[in-house]
């Protein structure tokens, strides 16, 4: 035989061996397909081949350290292969079986993607399988052996005893820690000032008082008439006065009670006659309809600004103007009314038809310029 007719000869060999070489098969089913959630089922696995072909599965290179490859975000859990059997089907071929342990620990129905094996070039895929996991109903009664345990986790930490709603929703608990806080701090802050929101400082008295009296000097109230106004207005600026500073609660109090209790004040400095000409002349446009003349007005609001700044406190005092005791014994003394103990001094009371101070001239004026009050006449003080 010559070397041509070899080659041929072997040519054929191959070929012939080829043209019988059979295809790679794959089969996948479940040993049930419905299983209780955390019970074990088998997935069997059957690979036909022809003999010396040498194949392998993708999905078990995706095996952890512990043996366990999941699927479907770990509802599904698939362990090493627990037993493969070889057997001959003939023809020169083969069939290899696994057995693959199978968990499933989340109820529900679900898909298993297809499982691929490779031989050489050629892939073969299994068909897709239905898993059905029934969730587990137990009573205090009933036995969970045959139940497998619950794995621990790989990495371990302190937040896997924290429950999954807090865990997941931790902002959400935390802003109800604070809403909470909150709730209880603004209760607190009620009960024991009466208000949630910080006080805004107060003015001092004698600010208040000459801020009063500027405004109401700017509203030119008796150069338009309006006379009774304007001294009500005065009036009402020295009561609160008189109540910051020295607590008279002047603004219940009739003109004869204020005189009254600003002669209990003891301190000597205090310009009590400013004070009677003033409410003395506040009765008069009041209660007798008398129009004063434009002097006169301007020398009473002289009064009025003459004894708030002639009473203002001593800048170390503030502090002591603002809550002024209200008897001796609460305060220094100085500021302060001893109505409650003392008592009211007597004193004569001077009556309205008497103005302190010089002399007033009082009524409207004539068209010479002379007052025509009730009798024309001028009136003292």
């Amino acid at each position: 035989m010559n070397i041509r007719t070899l080659i041929s000869s072997l040519f054929l060999t191959i070929g012939a061996s080829t043209a019988l070489a059979g295809p790679v098969m794959l089969d996948a089913k479940l040993d049930s397909a419905s299983m209780l959630m955390g019970t074990l089922n088998t997935l069997r696995l059957e690979v036909v081949q022809d003999k010396g072909t040498k194949g392998h599965f993708p999905l078990f290179e995706k095996y952890g350290p512990e043996g366990i490859l999941t699927l479907l975000n770990d509802s599904i859990e698939i362990g090493r292969p627990s037993k493969i059997d070889t057997l001959e089907v003939g023809s020169g071929r083969i069939q290899i079986n696994y057995e693959l342990p199978l968990q499933a620990f989340d109820s529900g129905v679900y898909r298993l993607p297809e499982i691929a094996y490779a031989s050489g070039t050629d892939t073969s895929r299994s068909k897709p399988l239905l898993l059905t996991v029934v969730p587990v109903n137990v009573t205090a009664n009933d036995s969970i052996a045959p139940l497998t345990d619950v794995a621990d986790a790989e990495n371990p930490s302190v937040f896997d005893k924290i429950p999954d709603p807090v865990y997941n929703y931790w902002w959400a608990f935390l802003l109800g820690l604070l809403i909470i806080a909150a709730g209880i701090w603004a209760w607190i802050r009620y009960k024991k000032d009466g208000t949630i929101l910080p006080a805004k400082p107060e003015t001092p008295p004698y600010e208040q008082a000459i801020t009063a009296l500027r405004q109401l000097k700017a509203r030119k109230l008796w150069e338009s008439g309006r006379e009774k106004e304007y001294y009500t207005e005065l009036t009402d600026i020295l009561r609160r006065y008189l109540d910051r500073r020295f607590g008279i609660k002047a603004m219940e109090m009739t003109s004869n009670e204020i005189m009254s209790h600003l002669a209990d004040v003891d301190n000597q400095d205090v310009p009590r006659e400013k004070i009677r000409d003033i409410l003395d002349m506040a009765d008069f446009v009041k209660f007798a309809m008398v129009r004063p003349l434009p002097d006169d007005n301007v020398a009473l609001y002289r009064n009025a600004v003459d004894f708030v700044e002639s009473t203002r406190p001593a800048p170390q005092a503030d502090n002591a103007a603002l809550n002024p005791p209200k008897n001796k014994e609460d305060g220094d003394g100085n500021n302060g009314v001893n109505a409650g103990l003392r008592g009211r001094r007597k004193r004569k009371d001077d009556s309205a038809e008497r103005i302190s101070g010089p002399r007033m001239k009082v009524g409207k004026s004539n068209k010479k310029g002379r007052p025509s009050g009730n009798d024309g006449k001028e009136v003292k003080r």
